[in-house]
Formats: C-alpha cells, sequence, structure tokens
C-alpha cells in the first residue's frame, strides 16, 4: 500500500490513501482483533521521493484589461522538483485534480480544492547568445522566415518600422526610433570571467503634460513579446522586485516576484516614474544594470533573473519644463539612476502654430475615423501589431550582432569628443551635469548600434549602424545635457543677457507707457545683437511677475508695475 501521490496524500496526513479497515480473512472461531485505521508506515522500509508545490499565474500579457491574473496550484515530483524558479515562463501538463485543504476538516468534505498534477514542464529559456527569448518556444514557418529576411533586407525598413510604433501618434519620429530600438535590445555577453553585460535598453521619457508619453508605453505594452505595464503611485519596491509570503498550508515562506521579474526577457512600462517614493526607486537599480533582484528575506538569500528592458515616462518638477532653469533643477532623479538610463528624452510641448495645425488635423482625423493625409504611406508601410509583435520575437532568437573593427574605432573616438563636450558645458555653466556621461553611455551607444544592426537582421555593427546611435544619443541625452542651452549660448552667458536686456527694457519703458513687441525685436536683436531666445526669455519671467503684460495677440507690450 502507498499514499496517494500529489497535494491530496501530503497536505493531508503522511496515511492518507491507506485502507481504514483490515480486510485479511479471519480463521474460524477467532475474532477480528483489528481496530479502525490498523495499518502504519515503516519509514525506514519506505522509499521517498522528492516533491514540490508550486504556484502557476497567468502571464501579465495574457490577463484581459481589468482582471485578476488567474492562479492554479501544481504538485511537480521527482526530477521535475527543483527545476523552475519565480518568474519562470511554462507549460505544464498534467492530471487535473483535486484535494480537501487540511485547514477546513471542519467544512463540508464535498468542498475540494482543484490542483494540477504534473506530468510534464516545457520551459520558455532564452536563446543561447541572443539577447533575447522564443516565447513559449514559438516555432516560424518557412515562409514566414523568408518574409521577415525580405523585410529586413528592403530599402527604409528601420524608418517604416519606427513610424508603425505608435501610428495614431503625430510626429515625435526619433522617440519612436528609440522605442523601437529598445523593442530589439542589443547582444548580452559574458565574459570568461563569468561578468554579464547587459544587452537590454532602457529609455527614459521626461516631459509636459499631453505629449503621449503614456500613450507609447501603452503601445509597448501591446506590441513587446513579453511586457508588464505599471504606474509609479501604485508601484511599491517588492511590488517592483519580489515579496516574501507564507504558505497557508506548510506555514513556511516562499517568494512572489514582482513586475520586474515577471517580465523577464521582455518590457516592463513604468508610467509616472516621478511620482514614485525614493525607497521604492532605490530598489530597481540593481535590477536596471546587473539585470539581478538580490533578495535577503525571512530567512530567504537567493538571487532572481530580471533580465528586462525599462521604458518609463515622467514629468518635470514644475509639471512643464521650465526653459529658464537647469536640467538638474527639472529633472528631480538621483544621477544614479538617471546614468542607468541609455537614452533620456526631453518631450516639450512647444507652440508652433503650424505643427499644432497639424496636429488638430491628425486628432480630428482619428476621431471622425478618416484616413490621415499620408494613408498611403501608412497603408504600404504599416505593419499589424501581430506581425510586429512575431518580427521582434524572431530577430531576438535569431541574432546577435556584434561590432566590426571599424565600428569600434569610430564608437571610442566619438565617445571621447562627447565626454570634452559635457566637460566642455560644466565649464561654461559652472556647476556638474545632473546628467552624467559615463562609460555606461560608451555601453549605451554599443547596444542601440547592436539593435539597429539586429532590426535588419545584420550579424555585424557597420558604421552607418553607429553613425545612427550616436544621432539617437546626441538627440536624446546629450540634448538633455545641455538643454536651457539656446543660440549657441551656455546658461551662464543666457542669463547674463538676460539681466542686462531687462535693466534695458525697464530704463526704456517707464510704468504705463506701451510698445509693440515688433520694435522691442528691431531694437535689441536686431541693433544690438542680442539672442531673440534671450528677449523672449525675459519678456515671459517679466510677464511673470506682473512688471509687463500682453496685449492684442501678444502683440503689444505695457508696463504695469516695478
Amino acid at each position: 500500500m502507498y499514499p496517494r501521490a500529489g497535494l491530496g496524500g501530503i497536505g493531508s496526513g503522511s496515511d492518507r490513501g491507506l485502507p481504514r479497515v483490515c480486510d485479511a480473512p479471519v480463521p474460524e472461531g477467532q475474532k477480528k482483533d483489528c481496530g479502525l485505521d490498523p495499518y502504519l508506515i515503516i519509514h525506514s522500509k519506505s522509499t521517498f521521493a522528492d516533491q514540490q508545490t508550486l504556484k502557476l499565474q497567468e502571464a501579465p500579457d495574457m490577463v484581459p484589461v481589468g482582471e485578476l491574473p488567474r492562479h492554479m496550484l501544481l504538485s511537480v515530483d521527482r526530477h521535475l522538483c527543483g527545476q523552475v524558479v519565480p518568474g519562470s515562463r511554462i507549460v505544464a501538463t498534467g492530471i487535473y485534480s483535486t484535494f480537501q485543504n487540511k485547514n477546513k476538516r471542519d467544512g463540508p468534505s464535498a468542498l475540494q480544492k482543484p490542483y494540477l498534477r504534473v506530468v510534464h514542464l516545457e520551459f520558455d529559456s532564452p536563446t543561447a547568445g541572443g539577447g533575447g527569448s522564443n516565447p513559449f518556444g514559438v516555432q516560424f514557418t518557412p515562409e514566414e522566415e523568408e518574409e521577415f529576411n525580405e523585410m529586413a533586407r528592403s530599402d527604409g525598413f528601420y524608418e517604416r518600422f519606427a513610424r508603425s510604433v505608435g501610428p495614431s501618434i503625430y510626429g515625435s519620429l526619433d522617440i519612436k526610433k528609440a522605442v523601437a530600438c529598445l523593442l530589439f535590445g542589443g547582444s548580452k555577453k559574458v565574459l570568461p570571467d563569468g561578468m554579464r553585460l547587459r544587452g537590454d535598453i532602457n529609455v527614459l521619457l521626461l516631459g509636459d503634460p499631453g505629449t503621449a508619453k503614456s500613450q507609447l508605453l501603452k503601445f509597448v505594452e501591446k506590441v513587446a513579446p513579453i511586457a508588464v505595464y505599471t504606474s509609479g503611485k501604485g508601484s511599491s519596491a517588492a511590488g517592483l522586485t519580489a515579496s516574501v509570503q507564507r504558505d497557508s498550508v506548510s506555514r513556511e515562506f516562499y517568494l512572489e516576484g514582482g513586475a520586474m521579474v515577471l517580465a523577464d526577457t521582455g518590457v516592463v512600462c513604468i508610467d509616472e516614474f516621478d511620482k514614485m517614493r525614493d525607497e521604492d526607486r532605490v530598489a530597481i537599480h540593481e535590477a536596471m544594470e546587473q539585470q539581478t533582484i538580490s533578495i535577503a528575506k525571512a530567512g530567504i538569500t537567493t538571487v532572481l533573473n530580471s533580465r528586462t528592458s525599462v521604458l518609463a515616462a515622467a514629468n518635470p518638477v514644475f509639471g512643464r519644463y521650465d526653459e529658464g532653469r537647469s536640467p538638474g533643477e527639472n529633472i528631480d532623479f538621483q544621477t544614479t539612476i538617471l546614468s542607468r538610463f541609455d537614452m533620456i528624452f526631453i518631450v516639450k510641448d512647444e507652440h508652433n502654430e503650424a505643427r499644432d495645425r497639424s496636429i488638430a488635423k491628425h486628432v480630428m482625423n482619428i476621431h471622425m475615423n478618416r484616413p490621415t493625409e499620408n494613408a498611403e504611406s501608412y497603408v504600404e508601410g504599416e505593419l499589424s501589431l501581430e506581425k510586429m509583435k512575431r518580427y521582434i520575437a524572431y530577430c531576438k532568437a535569431k541574432c546577435a550582432p556584434r561590432l566590426s573593427p571599424d565600428a569600434q574605432e569610430m564608437l571610442s573616438s566619438h565617445f571621447v569628443s562627447l565626454r570634452q563636450q559635457v566637460q566642455q558645458v560644466e565649464r561654461d555653466n559652472d556647476e556638474r551635469s545632473s546628467i552624467p556621461i559615463t562609460v555606461r553611455q560608451l555601453e549605451a551607444i554599443i547596444r542601440i548600434s547592436e539593435s539597429l544592426a539586429k532590426m535588419t537582421l545584420s550579424p555585424v555593427v557597420q558604421n552607418h549602424h553607429v553613425e545612427e546611435a550616436i544621432r539617437l544619443f546626441k538627440f536624446s541625452t546629450m540634448d538633455a545635457v545641455s538643454a536651457g542651452s539656446a543660440d549657441g549660448l551656455s546658461r551662464g552667458e543666457l542669463s547674463e543677457e538676460m539681466t542686462r536686456i531687462e535693466k534695458e527694457l525697464r530704463r526704456r519703458l517707464p510704468i504705463g507707457w506701451s510698445t509693440s513687441y515688433q520694435s522691442l525685436v528691431k531694437e535689441f536683436v536686431t541693433t544690438q545683437g542680442f539672442s531673440n531666445h534671450a528677449l523672449e526669455r525675459t519678456l515671459f519671467i517679466l510677464e511673470k511677475r506682473e512688471v509687463i503684460r500682453f496685449s492684442g495677440q501678444k502683440k503689444v507690450v505695457h508696463r504695469v508695475g516695478v
């Protein structure tokens, strides 16, 4: 006699499954001495088998909006024990069974809990060296592979893919290109000494409200093969990394993975990144660079994998980006977290009549379900979500580009010049840059170059990949470093010009007097040689201080105060 295998045998007592009554024949004339439950297990003569209870949860990208992920208990034994860790993606095959929870013996005996007695586990393991994963062993048909290779070889595929990212969002093509790079990622590397270099790209979108940052995050959640979306205010450190729970049956502690663990080999989209508490934000430092999460809680000391890309969106300190302040005053993040982002975009809602008209027209067309002006190019160029998702999975599974010698030389020389440029900006502004340019940023440009090569299934990173990577990096992070500089002026020079313009303006325009905006431009910019940007900033600040006011659609300037 053996106890019944599975949760029923272990969960409700070690003798469960043994006969309650002895059915041995009794000799004639003798009384049956066996009572109830006469059998005992002799442990010294028994053969033991390992057993493990797992909790299987629905993958985050498969959960419908507004619903909680469903979960189920699994019972694995023998060679299947110890095969999975929190965050692993598996396909389990087994026998659907039920057991009675021993904590509810007083309740109705007909109440049973379901579980799956596993006979086979299929693992979703990252492709060796590919820097990505093949979710649930996705198979590609020869026709699909031929189509994908044809797409990669086609002219202008990089631009076409970038336009397909968030097609309902107007403009922001360089940001879409950066998001496309994030979706493909670079190549992971394992050095001979065991050190791992991450291949995943992290991007931060920092800017004014209403610039479609959250829409881009939502789109990435849909198009990435593995993605988790979370909001900064509603996320704790444990919810992002991992928490320790106590099992209700065995009373033992176990680990439950958070968003960064569940999105292993995928993308984590964190909205409202600036609203997170500092102690929660610090928790993802290790996950963003080392791509692991170390846990030492309740006697459990372990390391979980968190090989994810992070796409974060945040607002500046004052709600909108203030041009008159330095990047450090606008960006309320520590240098340690900023250096972990490969690209930092400052998205400004600039007032431009032609651009505003185009955006308004685009939004109206979307609301009226009418095709946009360049609908023909969309029909030709835009890829469907499903095709994009499968193409990304194919590239991540099949391609791991490496740098060519020429590309290495170009990268090293550009990195030196970037460092000199930052040093010059710091010297001009007489303060340290809040966005550091370190060796991490050199690795960031390498990863961007590799992702551009991977996008076109190129096994080697060529010079044109490096040139585009440097252009994207300069447009994003380097632009953020020198933000506040305009017309070739450093912030120190700009501040000095604004002081001189204000002094001259107060002298030329007494209280109660008025003049036209054009006459001010003619006098200060054309005649005296001040920059137009400095004049506009000075008038903006004086208006806020209620020294001047505008009328007639900002065509007339009135001096109203001291």
